[in-house]
């Protein structure tokens, strides 16, 4: 916006008037110079982002699957880079059993990081597997020009397409598909990020990550174990069975959690493909030291949670002092813990009492994540292949008790005196049938109860909200834990419960 010229005898007046409001007010001391809030540079835009004609070689394009960034350029010019990526439709593990047919850019979800510097003349190269079912094309927000090479990258199966732009807008930018129905497209998973560096490059860091957020819908239920087809009614209403990060509930998680070390230093790259939610994006027990707030060239400082939209990006720089499992999570926080939207930053290094006493409550927030989910995994697929033991089903159990139940009842299966019956030993287990402790777990239990001689007033929330194998598995873990007796709970049992049981008030299906 341009200021506009005042006239002389008004800009003579409002001086005079600011020295006298000087003078009178002796008392407040005018700021340093040296604290006086400079004005940001204008880092550009797109009538700044030409540097003319490509110099050298051409470059081939480094591109990486997520949680991995490409490196830096490291180049002083600008250059012509090729953009090698083929769209590939795959069967994918979306949580733990539970596979889903996801459109991919690059094999993965989301698609390949993408990096250039600002005035790059990128040569774009989309290919489309022969396999693919569907035609796809890509609309890059980085891209200054109608549809972001949309309308010149429409690619049937078997087939490549070809164009070429300049990068003249430095920022992180998503790109995803735009072919018809472009929701559908969005929602199978077919987004990226393609980062313009600005012409100096990124602010050295020593950690740099990838992580962009969906939403997606299934005719199936939440952590409902087999194949999972796309709803389309589900994403019309925008009422997603899943919000992940990186296309999969255990893709940051685990194993697979990303890692740094006490004392480096961190940045994300995190967008958000949509199709319909907006993100709070937040990092438990952590404060981004700098937001790059809507993947743009001005930063916030000392951020807490940040909004990024559908179809929008930042970019946030923070300094890791404390050792500890960090959580990401979307902070419409029934997206983290009930659809899927966490993931595990795991720092190590020394302890730093001074800055933080050292006592970790994994569970408190990682739930299910804290340990390894592979018993649960083991017991999926033999419970897919009809071989599924009462042995699984423990180990699969304990697991899920852990992030689930052992917050109240204590991974002992003490409970707590006076506030939580215990599970251990229990009398009330004992004496009550299959169908009777299912219908505790998924209707919830308010009011007295007498368990082992001592009365309990608490409330037990319903926890319909687990599926029937995960509900089988913690009952068949707590009857065979703790001198319980043993016994065995079938994903069966628990279905042919929940269909006869009328919905208690607050449960969930």
């Amino acid at each position: 916006m341009k200021s506009s010229t005042l006239p002389n005898a008004i800009v003579l007046a409002c001086a005079l008037a600011l020295s006298a409001c000087s003078s009178q007010d002796s008392a407040t001391p005018a700021a340093p110079a040296s604290t006086a809030a400079a004005a940001p540079a204008d880092t550009g835009g797109s009538l700044k982002g030409d540097f003319g004609p490509p110099q050298g070689e051409p470059v081939h394009a480094i591109l990486t699957s997520p949680p991995q960034v490409p490196p830096p350029t490291n180049r002083k010019a600008p250059a012509k880079v090729i953009v090698d990526l083929e769209v590939r439709e795959l069967d994918l593990e979306i949580a733990e059993g539970v596979t889903y047919t996801f459109w991919t850019f690059g094999g993965t979800v989301p698609g390949s990081f993408i990096r250039v510097r600002q005035g790059d003349t990128v040569e774009f190269h989309l290919h489309n597997h022969p396999e693919s079912k569907m035609p796809h094309n890509i609309d890059l927000h980085g891209v200054t020009g109608p549809g972001g090479g949309a309308a010149s990258s429409f690619t049937a199966p078997g087939h490549s397409s070809q164009f070429t732009f300049k990068a003249l807008n430095q920022g992180v930018f998503v790109y995803h598909c735009a072919t018809a129905p472009v929701g559908m497209h969005v929602a199978n998973g077919m987004y990226g990020l393609i980062l313009v560096e600005p012409p100096e490059g990124m602010p050295k860091v020593d950690k740099e990550y990838y992580v962009m957020q969906g939403d997606f819908y299934t005719t199936t239920k939440y952590r409902e174990k087999g194949f999972a087809p796309f709803d389309m009614q589900k994403a019309i209403d925008e009422n997603p069975t899943y919000v992940l990060f990186n296309g999969a509930e255990t893709a940051l998680t685990g194993d697979r959690a990303i890692t740094a070390s006490v004392g480096q230093s961190v940045r994300l790259y995190v967008g958000n493909g949509g199709p319909n939610l907006v993100s709070s994006f937040h990092l438990i027990g952590e404060i981004f030291d700098k937001v790059w707030y809507e993947g743009g060239t001005r930063f916030q400082e000392n951020v807490q949670t940040t909004l990024i939209p559908s179809g929008g990006a930042m970019i946030a720089d923070f300094h890791l002092e404390v050792h500890g499992s960090y959580l990401m999570v979307d902070h419409s926080i029934f997206r983290a813990f009930n659809k899927g939207a966490l993931g595990i930053l795991k720092v190590d290094g020394p302890e730093d009492k001074a800055i933080y006493s050292g006592k970790e409550i994994d569970s408190a927030y990682l739930g299910d994540k804290a340990a390894s989910m592979a018993s649960v995994q083991t017991a999926a697929k033999s419970s897919a292949a009809g071989t599924l033991s009462k042995e699984e089903q423990i180990n699969a159990g304990k697991t899920l008790f852990a992030g689930t139940c052992s917050v109240c009842h204590q991974e002992s299966g003490a409970g707590l005196p006076g506030v939580f019956p215990p599970l251990a030993k229990s009398d009330y287990l004992a004496t009550s049938s299959n169908d009777e402790v299912i219908k505790l777990v998924l209707n919830g239990l308010t009011g007295v109860v007498k368990v082992n001689g001592q009365e309990y007033n608490s409330v037990m929330p319903p926890m319909s909200q687990l599926n029937d194998d995960e509900i089988a598995n913690i009952l068949t873990y707590v009857k065979n834990s703790w001198d319980n007796g043993g016994g065995q709970v079938t994903a069966a049992e628990v279905t042919a419960v929940r269909s006869g049981t009328p919905r208690a008030e607050g449960a969930a299906h």
